[in-house]
């Protein structure tokens, strides 16, 4: 993909399906040849001009709005060209078939995912965090997804990175200038005190990774899987946190067979709630299929609703039932911490007493939405969310990653220079180590085909 950058490229730059707008976006160093081909004029640089878009026999495809944005001072850095048009679907592809047709000459091809976004970081437009908060910004399902998506874009969290960045410069600059003078390291680094300036950079690190941790949930969500005996209202439980009737709630045992999904917001975040077939020995072929599937997402769960009925509790057959259920999910989950007791029908039956139940637990009812907000609560304290929605930039699941190994290289390095005799060729590796993984963030160093991964994953003509 990289290699190919310096062609010209043209893709449909707004969603599938009638709309009553299209737009045929081209970039490239040059995109004067279709220009003259489709708007039969050379356009004033950055004012509308409404005119006819023509075929190769000079008829018209359609009227509509022509903007030019010579570059550098466009989206992508190169000259820019965007066709609107009325959104049919059929005639946005002729247009974009014209201009495949009129850019053949200068090797115009069509558009790959992420393509214009890429140009724009390869030109110097804009770092990758904030390239990657165009994606996010579009694909945001949430309002404090998509706002925190629009800090990034306007290079909040890029401005922290840097910030550390030039800080952990300084730093290294200073301790690599030690190893031309062993003699006097030890009393130049205590003069320019560079315990205090590490301290103060690993400090700033771990904030700056608290909130990346918030952003990257903020993009991601959770996934949570409700789990648990036949009828204990599993599929209840999810209507009611979807404020609809998604799942069919039946007194027939079995009812759910399959696993049914649904994304719900709690204070911003997006909580993908899967409901899933009851766990127990089934004879039923399709059912057992069901059940296989039902561990396996639950084994994939960042929270597990274990939900009990309150009006059986005490049978000993569903106690037993339950207690199986139980043994598994500890020995599936990775942490104790991932399960949630939920005792549901609390309308209908008492609540455990104090000290009954073990591990988190809330009490609830399904039909009367008593105790779901107290739930709610749960699933954010299991997330680690802070309500802090206004310095909350979005993140992902590579920025927490880098973030953490700078930590881990600036706290080995807090312990080499904390020694009585640091070795400072080893401090200074990895005070560049931990430059380095900041750096891959904004992409000042990130390998090639980590980009292409990234933008790989755009939509077509963004």
């Amino acid at each position: 993909m990289l290699s190919r950058h310096a062609d010209p490229i043209v893709a449909i730059a707004t969603a599938a399906g009638r709309g009553a707008v299209g737009i045929v976006r081209v970039s490239g160093r040059d995109v004067s040849a279709v220009m003259a081909a489709v708007c039969g004029q050379v356009l004033k640089a950055r004012h509308a001009s409404y005119l006819p878009f023509a075929d190769a026999s000079g008829q018209p495809i359609d009227h509509g709005i022509a903007l030019y944005f010579p570059g550098p001072h466009s989206y992508t850095g190169e000259d820019v060209l965007e066709l609107q048009a009325h959104g049919g679907p059929v005639v946005l592809q002729l247009l974009l078939a014209r201009c495949l047709e009129a850019g053949r000459g200068t090797g115009l091809r069509l558009a790959e995912p992420g393509e214009f976004t890429q140009r724009a970081f390869l030109n110097d437009k804009m770092d990758l965090a904030q390239a990657e908060a165009v994606s996010d910004l579009i694909d945001a399902n949430t309002e404090a997804a998509a706002r925190s998506a629009g800090r990034s874009l306007t290079g909040v969290f890029s401005h922290e990175v840097h910030g550390l960045r030039d800080a952990l410069v300084k730093l290294r600059m200073l301790v690599e200038a030690t190893l031309d003078f062993p003699e006097e390291d030890i009393d130049f680094l205590q003069k320019a005190d560079a315990r205090g300036q590490l301290d103060t950079i690993a400090t700033a690190v771990a904030a700056v990774l608290e909130r990346a941790r918030q952003g990257a949930l903020l993009r991601e969500g959770m996934q949570v899987v409700l789990a648990g005996q036949p009828n204990v209202g599993k599929s209840s439980l999810l209507n009611a946190l979807a404020g609809a009737e998604l799942a069919i709630v039946t007194p027939v045992p079995g009812t759910t067979r399959d696993k049914v999904s649904e994304t719900i917001q709690i204070q911003g975040i997006p909580v993908h709630v899967t409901d899933t077939a009851g766990l127990r020995e089934a004879n039923d072929e399709v059912e057992r299929i069901g059940i296989a599937r039902s561990w396996d997402a639950i084994e994939r769960a960042d929270a597990v609703l274990f939900l009990h009925d309150l009006t059986r509790v005490g049978e000993f057959s569903y106690d037993v039932g339950d207690d199986l259920i139980a043994e598994r999910l500890l020995a599936l989950l990775p942490s104790p911490d991932r399960l949630v007791h939920v005792f549901n029908k609390r309308d209908a039956a008492a609540p455990p007493r104090s000290g009954e139940v073990a591990g988190r637990h809330v009490v609830i009812s399904a039909q009367t939405g008593s105790g779901l907000d107290r739930l709610r609560s749960t699933l954010l304290e299991l997330a680690g969310w802070h309500a802090q929605p206004e310095g909350v930039f979005i993140a992902r699941a590579r920025h927490v990653t880098a973030l953490q190994r700078t930590q881990t290289h600036l706290h080995t390095a807090q312990s080499l220079l904390g020694s009585d005799d640091p070795a400072l060729d080893l401090l200074a590796e990895e005070l560049r180590l931990g430059h380095d993984a900041l750096s891959e963030i904004t992409g000042q160093f990130t390998p090639d085909d980590l980009l292409g991964e990234i933008f790989s994953r755009f939509c077509i003509g963004k």
